[in-house]
């Protein structure tokens, strides 16, 4: 019995058969003009109508062999479409966030056209589907781009349409998904996410990771805010309404993996060895990710893209813990740190410098901080046994500052407390209370200089801290001057029983060696000690001035007529006023200076 002669939809199919045509394998249907393309779509839907009607015969057998061969064709249009279209995102999408907040006007006008163009393409197809308009949420933050033309995107719907119709949609999915997510992990190349493990990850520098961080940051804005919310939308106008939520499966198919391996960088961070010099890229993380948010439960809407949304809040919550963790280990590392050596010249102690740029750089992140520290610091009031934790009760403070301020003054509490055991290494007592004052006085300068860390810190405590520094100059002053001043006193000058001239030579000449071996040993090496602070520098010689000059020029105004009128005056009045006004000069500059005093000129 000869074969039924085929309907003229199945010569249409069998002439593009790239099995048994040359012609066939070598061009493709979706190159050539619309007519021909329609001619082939047309002649598959009178296959689909044909086989859904038709009985079990040698008809239905033969039209069955044909709609293979035309869903064989069109996955491979389908894929050659996509391959055509198929490229890393341009240059210009990979910009700074900033540089993507172009204005809301040009980007709604933008999405009407868009929309408008998409409706008019697919309105044939409206009754055999739901909308095909996107019903996508975006945020304000989100910019989608088109990652395909539209009139590609039209032609990759209709073979989507017809393989699906068919029952092939995960052949169909499976070949959108292969071409579309190494685009995707091109792209993700050129922003610099590289494959690496969570193990691969934490084996890093700091420093080098310190600028993958920076990187990340940037990319995980963009993939998220745009090529991710691209494709979103792309697979929404290429399957959305074509049953059992395609365009869904197609975009988890493609991003899944591209996106863990986006997360994972964060998440390695956030399960890392904590230390201090982690604090403020891991808040730069969190407050990045805490910024995307939205953005991820946006993108990742669905059910089956709920595993990116919660992997986005974990990571986020391990963050916050880390952040937490890292401040209260600081605390500790300042109580604790052990150095004994002395600072020449009593200059500031590199411990108190890191520790107020640290606390500087805590004040700049203030409130993510003040919403991540919500509990009170572990003060010496709860430890007041141990003698080496400082015994101080915050609640004074408590009520007027937030959580975090506590946290920054007590920071300040152990600092004082680890200085003041350091400057018990200093073998001149003078020398301990200059190193105390540098140091509180730095402290003081540094949160005036940070109009942020002043207010959380509040003008109550840093008064404290002024009084403190001042202290420890008066107590420099002391220890240092009173001594060299005692030579300068009258008593146990006169001679008992003597009207007449009343003054023992010989006592008055001891008291002025005593001065000037005195003085000398002083300027000799207070003129090594180091005030690196200029005005401070100058109050405090200002100060000695006021107190030595007076009165050397009153000791010297009584009693020089009676060295002059001996031998050798010279021995004993070395130098003149102007000479230790001059002196004074010399002292806090850190480094030494002649052997003798400047002599004023015979």
């Amino acid at each position: 019995m000869e074969p039924p002669e085929s309907t003229a939809a199945e010569k249409i199919i069998l002439q593009w058969d790239s099995t048994a045509s040359e012609d066939a394998r070598e061009r493709m249907i979706f190159t050539g003009d619309r007519q021909e393309i329609d001619r082939y779509l047309d002649a598959v839907d009178e296959l689909q109508k044909a086989m859904s009607s038709a009985t079990l015969s040698d008809s239905s057998s033969t039209t069955s062999s044909a709609l293979q061969i035309a869903m064989a064709r069109l996955e491979d249009e389908f894929r050659n479409i996509l391959l055509s279209h198929t490229s890393p995102v341009e240059a210009d999408w990979l910009t700074e966030s900033t540089q993507l907040e172009f204005a809301s006007q040009e980007f709604e006008l933008k999405e009407e056209i868009a929309e408008s163009s998409s409706d008019k393409q697919l309105e044939h197809q409206e009754s055999n589907s739901s909308s095909t308009s996107s019903c996508y949420k975006t945020t304000s933050s989100i910019r989608e781009v088109d990652l395909i033309p539209s009139d590609a995107v039209y032609d990759l719907r209709c073979i989507a349409e017809r393989m699906i119709a068919a029952g092939y949609l995960r052949e169909c999915i499976q070949v959108y998904a292969s071409v579309r997510k190494s685009a995707v992990d091109a792209s993700l190349k050129k922003l610099n996410v590289e494959k690496l493990s969570i193990g691969d990850i934490q084996r890093l520098g700091w420093e080098t990771l310190e600028t993958k961080i920076r990187r990340w940051i940037r990319a995980a804005k963009i993939c998220v805010r745009v090529l991710f919310a691209s494709e979103r939308r792309l697979c929404e106008e290429i399957f959305e309404g074509l049953g059992n939520s395609a365009d869904d499966a197609c975009f988890m198919e493609t991003i899944k993996s591209p996106a863990i391996q986006l997360f994972n960088f964060a998440e390695a961070i956030s399960i890392s060895r904590r230390s201090p010099e982690k604090l403020f890229k891991i808040l730069d993380l969190h407050d990045a990710l805490s910024d995307l948010l939205p953005d991820i439960e946006s993108v990742f809407e669905s059910k089956s893209s709920e595993s990116i949304r919660v992997q986005a809040v974990e990571i986020l919550s391990r963050l916050a813990e880390a952040a937490r963790g890292i401040l209260s280990e600081f605390e500790n590392a300042v109580l604790r740190e052990p150095s004994k050596v002395p600072v020449p010249g009593g200059t500031i102690h590199p411990l108190t410098r890191y520790v107020m740029n640290y606390i500087s750089l805590i004040s700049d992140y203030k409130q993510t901080l003040i919403e991540l520290i919500v509990s009170k610091p572990s003060t010496g009031s709860r430890y007041s046994s141990d003698p080496n934790v400082p015994d101080m009760d915050l609640s004074e403070y408590e009520g007027q500052t937030s959580t975090l301020a506590l946290h920054l003054i007590w920071i300040i509490v152990i600092l004082q407390f680890n200085l003041d055991g350091k400057s018990k290494h200093y073998k001149d007592a003078s020398l301990a209370h200059l190193f105390m004052m540098n140091n509180v006085h730095y402290i003081v300068q540094k949160i005036k200089g940070s109009p942020e860390l002043r207010e959380m810190i509040g003008d109550d405590y840093l008064k404290k801290l002024t009084g403190k520094f001042r202290l420890a100059a008066t107590n420099y002053q002391r220890s240092t001057w009173v001594r060299v001043l005692h030579c300068l006193r009258d008593e146990g000058l006169h001679v008992s029983g003597s009207f007449s001239s009343g003054v023992s030579k010989s006592a008055l000449r001891e008291r002025f060696k005593a001065f000037n071996a005195m003085f000398e040993e002083v300027h000799r090496t207070q003129a090594t000690w180091l005030i690196p602070d200029t005005q401070l520098r100058e109050e405090l010689r200002i100060s000695i001035s006021e107190k030595l000059i007076p009165a050397y020029r009153s000791f010297l105004g009584r009693f020089r007529s009676h060295i002059e009128s001996g031998r050798h005056p010279e021995n004993y009045i070395k130098y003149s006023v102007e000479d230790l006004e001059n002196a004074v000069l010399d002292f806090f500059e850190g480094y030494p200076v002649s052997q003798h005093l400047r002599r004023r000129s015979e």
